[in-house]
């Protein structure tokens, strides 16, 4: 066997070396790898990482996607009104459009293209054929190792995931594949760690979907019950009778309640929208001041 030279090679054999020897196949290679850890000649971040690498090439393409049910699509047909509602209510930046039905995808339409909307002149003369781009089609078979190469070779961001028998069984985009590796990547819909509810604009709230009932009841003032479910979770799965799909939304009791981030085992992120403006607790008045607490 041909000896690997590389710097990924040297570096193998500098740490096997220093450790307990060659390893012969993966598991001893996580073994060493973890050793290492142990020993602080592995960065304690960068092992989940190195670990993460290794994932990946067992990994195909139907273990990380979103399943089409969880798809948030765009119509050909739709009016731009339509188009930009989805676009500010998902949050997300690319989406599918499909046709007449779901297996039916001619493209993907990016958000940044529907910013020229803004122009009224443009606006009314508006023709999405200009804005789709080609949609790139992955079999749900194809290991995630190959589809990052593919990506980066080809630039695109998203693919829509097909079964043996052509129909479109979800998507996959390149943050899907990195978060195999570096794990989950934080962006502006999500909540810090030591905060369940976070305040974004008048009326609008960030909420996770583990936040616990009571303490929403008790930042929203609301009386939600909790007998069944103990989260804000529970508490829109029961309404909807399924785990819901991002964008989706319930109303309860004058508050609008809409998945912002989910996939296909939890509801990690809701937008909470209440009919009028509410002080957060932490800003209210205590009774000492003589005040009550709405």
């Amino acid at each position: 066997m041909a000896r690997d030279t590389s710097p990924t090679g040297r570096w193998i054999r500098r740490l096997t070396q220093t450790l307990s020897g060659e390893p012969q196949d993966r598991a001893e290679l996580l073994a060493v790898l973890r050793e290492a850890g142990e020993r602080g000649l592995v960065d304690a971040e960068a092992l989940p990482m190195l670990e993460g690498v290794l994932a990946v090439s067992d990994l195909q393409v139907r273990d990380i996607m979103i399943p089409r049910a969880q798809m948030v699509f765009v119509r050909r047909d739709d009016p731009p009104g339509r188009l930009l509602q989805v676009v500010v209510e998902s949050g997300h930046s690319r989406f599918p459009v499909m046709d007449e039905d779901r297996d039916d995808i001619v493209g993907i339409l990016l958000a940044k293209d529907l910013l020229r909307l803004w122009d009224h002149e443009t606006h009314a003369r508006f023709d999405i054929r200009e804005y789709i781009r080609p949609a790139v089609f992955v079999p749900e078979a194809k290991r995630v190792n190959v589809l990052l190469k593919e990506f980066r070779g080809n630039r695109n961001h998203m693919a829509i995931v097909v079964d043996e028998y052509g129909g479109v069984s979800g998507l996959v985009t390149i943050e899907d594949v990195i978060e195999q590796i570096v794990g989950e990547i934080a962006d502006e819909y999500d909540i810090d760690d030591d905060q369940d509810i976070r305040r974004e604009a008048e009326r609008q709230f960030s909420v996770r979907g583990s936040t616990r009932i009571d303490d929403f009841n008790e930042y929203f003032g609301t009386r939600y019950p909790d007998e069944e479910f103990d989260t804000v979770a529970g508490l829109v799965m029961k309404q909807l009778g399924r785990l819901p799909r991002r964008g989706e939304s319930v109303m309860l009791d004058g508050l609008e309640l809409r998945v912002v981030r989910a996939d296909r085992r939890r509801v990690d992120t809701l937008r909470v929208i209440t009919p009028h403006d509410l002080v957060p607790p932490e800003e209210r008045p205590s009774r000492s001041d003589g005040d009550t607490a709405p």
